[in-house]
């Protein structure tokens, strides 16, 4: 299963829809699908699926304001 496949399903659990997974450019937080504690659940399942440290400090709204932008952004640390 690919990065992008792995976020998707991680991602479409925690906000409970796969809405996320056929629009990869979902305004996920225009559309009240992740808040700040739905990010926070997020941040500690990608770590945990990943096997990364990632703090919430790190993560910007608008780094990860649609599906599209948190694959990006997790292709990137998976790669550093």
């Amino acid at each position: 299963m690919s990065t992008a496949e792995q976020v998707l399903n991680v991602l479409s659990t925690v906000v409970d829809s796969d809405e996320v997974v056929r629009n990869p450019d979902l305004p996920l937080y225009d559309l009240q699908l992740l808040d700040s504690l739905k990010t926070v659940e997020l941040i500690v399942s990608l770590a945990e699926r990943f096997q990364v440290d990632i703090s919430p400090a790190e993560v910007e709204r608008q780094q990860w304001a649609t599906p599209r932008k948190i694959i990006a952004y997790m292709e990137q640390r998976l790669a550093a």
